[in-house]
């Protein structure tokens, strides 16, 4: 946790190998899963978005999709998952957008899971719901590295780290 510019990103993308340690060394064990602060899309349907190149199963992608308050917006969009997104596709917002990167992180079914501000871009009851029924929840046994400036989820971590 700390303010907007102390390193929060810099950390995941050292653990991530992306940034290069200045001392000490680093070993990750497992299969990572990251969301960044600033989410990404490609032209496809919302669902190809979430599912990306891993095989489509629909059990755990009701589970993601509840997870990562997405269920409402699926049912406003003109063809549910299956509209088209990305730059020839229908736009966004940006909590939408930062739930479907959420969406995907968590449908690739990681051991680490690596996230980068994801309640910074949506209101404080979805929020509530993501840090509730998707860090809390669906992420229960998994390993979870929360960068946030939101102090309101602190009491239910594990561990705080303060940059």
């Amino acid at each position: 946790v700390g303010p907007v510019g102390c390193g929060k990103t810099s950390l995941l993308m050292s653990i991530l190998g992306e940034l290069p340690l200045t001392s000490g060394n680093s070993k990750i064990m497992g299969r990572i899963a990251y969301a960044s602060q600033e989410p990404w899309m490609f032209t496809g349907s919302v669902r190809n978005n979430v599912v990306f190149d891993s095989g489509f199963d629909a059990e755990r992608y009701r589970k993601v999709i509840y997870a990562a308050a997405m269920e409402r917006d699926l049912t406003l969009l003109p063809y549910g998952d299956k509209t088209l997104v990305g730059d020839k596709g229908v736009s966004l917002s940006g909590g939408q957008k930062a739930r479907v990167n959420l969406a995907r992180a968590l449908y690739y079914d990681a051991d680490i899971y690596l996230l980068d501000d994801p309640l910074s871009a949506v209101d404080t009851a979805v929020a509530k719901h993501l840090f509730d029924k998707c860090i809390r929840g669906y992420l229960k046994n998994k390993i979870v590295i929360l960068c946030t400036h939101q102090l309101q989820f602190l009491r239910n971590a594990t561990q705080v780290l303060v940059l």
